[in-house]
């Protein structure tokens, strides 16, 4: 990995002038005795410029800025946007914040759904969980090796991705990105709109709680990274703890023994299992397309190595914790067929079944309450970096401020929650599981560029071109290889109620999504030629 630096002329930098700071471990830049030497240190940057001319020659967005601004002095709210941090801007807080943070993204009554499917799908509790802890792994290494540029570019995630898809190219990450992004925001308020509606005993609709729910994770997300990390950090620990009292008033109904329907001998069993950690692994690569977002205040010498298994632990240890509780609870309900708890699950959905779960009436309601909140953390961040994403998509899209895209993200995700507030698992099961065959092609999409065209090459990156195409990428090869490894292993190896893939069909007769795996070998198969022919016709 690398960054730029050159001397503060307004000149535009040179090949010599980027440097790999992995070879720089001693490096700070706060102590330099050269006082115009700045590694990081940012020219005016085109499209901040363009951005700021389109703001300043329209009214409505002029006043939307200044009204942001003044947002900014009187209550904090975050106006940095998607420009470059410059290394002498950064103010990180500590490294450990990161490693709560993930815990608050994810610890939460959200995850739930995703375990409770490993019973839909027919897996008795041990296939379940091994379905879990194997899903989560592959997942979140491929959000840990992402995050990981974040700290030495000082960019938002789809801006690093510029340097292997381009500055056009980038936009179709970016527009994949917020889609991820409100999928996984649907399923959590549609849960809390569930579990507030059996606080009421039914009498409220699950859409009321839907838009409650919303409107809190606005509010919150538009303080921006600070206050995101403040919050995230201390957010995690109730919910935690009711998560613990929920497994613990669950488990003499819980049956490790009971039985699927089927062996993982049998093809149709087999075929549940793929499927099943598909969703995992999707669950916890979901992240990889914003986790730089978070790394982008850190110093560029801050340790690889700390970045990758703060996110990787970060994101592992809660959930599987969760997933494993809602496989548990999914358990009792669906193959112990505990009455009570499969009457509840039938009726009300996982909201109803949580609060009969809990018990008494009392205590139930008050966990509910104060479990609705765990989500907050969740869609905190989605909308945080959802708004980012949008910017990215041009000039026009930039000049308008961060808080007004997040303001339409939350707006939409209350919209289809609402539309979609009887089929929680159904959204779960068919719109997660296609995250996988995106993430990991574009996860080994970025390390290939990375670590063998950037860092074996000696090229580095320079950081002054994030925003200038003619500089960047052209983007075809990228934008060729994610594609190829969706339509030609997503699709064909996908097993979802709609559809079956040729190749998923083989795992049983409700097929075995593969298409994780597929996608991930036609993307290693096509990106580095390409990107070879690419540099080689065009040298960028």
């Amino acid at each position: 990995m690398a960054t730029a630096h050159h001397q503060t002329t307004g000149a535009s930098p040179t090949t010599k002038d980027v440097v790999d700071v992995e070879k720089q471990p001693g490096y700070d830049h706060e102590t330099s005795n050269d006082a115009e030497f700045h590694r990081g240190s940012v020219t005016p940057a085109y499209e901040i410029a363009q951005a700021r001319n389109i703001q300043n020659s329209i009214a409505p967005l002029r006043f939307l800025s200044k009204g942001e601004l003044w947002l900014d002095q009187k209550m904090g709210i975050e106006t940095q946007g998607i420009d470059r941090i410059p290394e002498e801007m950064k103010r990180p807080p500590s490294l450990w914040n990161t490693f709560f943070m993930w815990f608050s993204m994810t610890c939460h009554v959200g995850t739930l759904p995703l375990g409770v499917l490993g019973p839909e799908f027919g897996l008795n509790l041990n296939q379940s969980v091994s379905a879990i802890v194997v899903g989560t792994f592959l997942g979140a290494l491929c959000t840990a090796y992402t995050g990981t540029l974040g700290p030495k570019t000082g960019l938002r995630q789809i801006a690093t991705s510029r340097y292997s898809f381009g500055f056009w190219g980038a936009k179709l990450c970016s527009v994949l990105n917020v889609i991820v992004g409100g999928g996984f925001a649907v399923v959590n308020v549609v849960i809390t709109g569930q579990m507030l509606s059996a606080v009421s005993d039914y009498t409220m609709t699950i859409a009321v709680g839907c838009v409650i729910v919303a409107v809190v994770s606005y509010v919150v997300s538009v303080f921006g990274f600070a206050m995101i990390h403040t919050f995230e950090k201390y957010s995690w620990i109730v919910g935690a703890i009711l998560l613990c009292v929920l497994i613990g008033q669950a488990a003499p109904h819980v049956g490790p023994s009971a039985p699927g329907y089927g062996s993982l001998r049998e093809l149709g069993q087999a075929g549940g299992w793929l499927s099943f950690m598909a969703v995992c692994f999707s669950s916890s690569s979901g992240w990889c397309s914003i986790a730089a977002d978070y790394y982008c205040n850190y110093p560029a010498n801050t340790k690889t190595w700390k970045v990758f298994f703060m996110t990787l632990w970060g994101i592992m240890i809660p959930t599987t914790f969760v997933t494993v509780i809602g496989a548990c609870i999914g358990n009792a309900a669906l193959l112990n067929a505990y009455p009570p708890y499969a009457d509840a699950y039938e009726d009300h959905g996982l909201g109803g079944l949580l609060r009969e779960i809990y018990h008494p009436s009392g205590w139930a309601k008050f966990c509910l309450v104060i479990l609705t909140f765990s989500v907050l953390g969740n869609n905190i961040a989605i909308n945080y970096s959802s708004g980012l994403s949008l910017q990215l998509l041009g000039h026009w899209f930039h000049a308008v401020p961060r808080f007004i895209w997040s303001f339409l993200v939350a707006l939409v995700v209350a919209v289809l929650a609402i539309a979609g507030k009887d089929h929680l698992s159904a959204i779960v099961s068919d719109f997660v599981s296609l995250l996988g065959y995106w993430t990991i092609s574009f996860t080994l999409i970025l390390l290939i560029e990375d670590q063998w065209f950037r860092k074996r090459s000696g090229e580095g990156y320079n950081l002054e071109a994030w925003d200038q195409p003619s500089k960047l990428p052209l983007g075809i090869a990228a934008v060729l290889a994610l594609l190829a490894g969706y339509l030609a292993g997503g699709v064909t190896g996908m097993a979802q109620v709609w559809y079956v893939g040729p190749i998923a069909r083989y795992f049983g007769p409700y097929g075995g999504d593969v298409g994780i795996y597929l996608s991930g070998a036609i993307t290693l198969l096509v990106y580095p030629p390409l990107r070879y022919l690419e540099r080689k016709k065009t040298g960028r």
